[in-house]
């Protein structure tokens, strides 16, 4: 399952596609909290980096934790405008899986990880499509 928001503009976007773990504990929520507001532990992948991988790096720099990718449940793209970087398109790709082990402090010192009951976290992610996919694996 894609689904495509925004609206695509007249202009040159920077793509960045990206691998994001959505770990789930009963009726529980593994997201990151910033300034910014709420994300699923993930982000860019890098030149040559496979999905698994990059999750893999990923929840150590923002969490801290070892994990465990089971499947993938769906994939979404947004059209927009970032304040620094301009006409943006994300492409992200979700999956479920399990925090296992905490190993270290979080690299990002503005990230922490909470698990939140969905009711509390639903239309709450920073991203639009990061509220869908949450929805598809409760609602579904």
């Amino acid at each position: 399952m894609h689904k495509v928001f925004g609206t695509k503009e007249k202009a040159e976007y920077t793509d960045r596609e990206g691998a994001y773990l959505i770990p789930v504990r009963g009726d529980k929520v593994g997201v990151i909290r910033t300034p910014k507001g709420y994300f699923f532990v993930g982000g860019g992948i890098e030149s040559g980096e496979a999905h698994i991988s990059c999750i893999e790096r990923e929840c150590m720099e923002e969490a801290g934790y070892t994990v465990s990718v089971k499947k993938k449940v769906c994939s979404a793209e947004t059209y927009c405008y970032h304040d620094e970087i301009g006409f943006f398109h994300p492409i992200q790709t979700y999956y479920v899986g399990e925090m296992i082990s905490r190993k270290s402090e979080s690299m990002e010192k503005d990230h922490e990880f909470l698990w939140i009951k969905y009711g509390d976290i639903k239309g709450r992610m920073y991203w639009e499509m990061q509220n869908w996919a949450l929805d598809i694996i409760f609602e579904n």
